[in-house]
């Protein structure tokens, strides 16, 4: 069961938060070039589309620590440091993304639409330079759980 939930968890991983990785890393550059150009149909889309993968992956990725703690309490692990440091950067990451990252994202995109301002206040570009700097922080955030979960500290498997 423990190499199932432990697939399952790799799996979940790869397909949930690498895309809103890579989505969320997109955005930025993207809304950028939409603001610049808002005529532009299709960069305004590219935004809407980068928008919506973002947020249907962050949703999806909640799989990734509910399997994660499955297979780590069958791995009789839960009480180990690397693993608690791990629960803890991914709850960091999580509060990133959904706090940091997708209101300032949803802003952009409501500024493209001309509901409102993108930055509250600020100009669209220095809402895009925060949004790439806190995205930068979540993908961060995201390489140390997984160098965590790869070198586990003090493992008996010889990683």
């Amino acid at each position: 069961m423990t190499k199932f939930l432990l697939a399952v968890h790799v799996l979940a991983a790869i397909v949930a938060i690498g895309p809103v990785t890579v989505a969320a890393s997109m955005f930025p550059p993207a809304a950028r070039q939409a603001l610049a150009a808002p005529e532009d149909p299709r960069a305004v889309e590219t935004v809407r589309v980068l928008l919506r993968v973002c947020r249907v992956y962050a949703v999806v990725g909640v799989a990734v620590p509910v399997f994660g703690l499955a297979t780590a309490k069958n791995m009789g692990v839960l009480g180990d440091t690397w693993l608690i440091a791990s629960i803890a950067l991914t709850v960091l990451a999580a509060v990133v993304l959904v706090a940091l990252v997708l209101p300032r994202q949803t802003a952009i995109a409501e500024a493209l639409d001309g509901e409102q301002r993108a930055g509250q206040g600020g100009d669209a570009r220095a809402a895009t330079v925060r949004l790439a700097m806190f995205t930068g922080v979540f993908n961060l955030l995201w390489a140390a759980v997984t160098v965590l979960m790869i070198v586990r500290p003090g493992s008996t498997t010889g990683a």
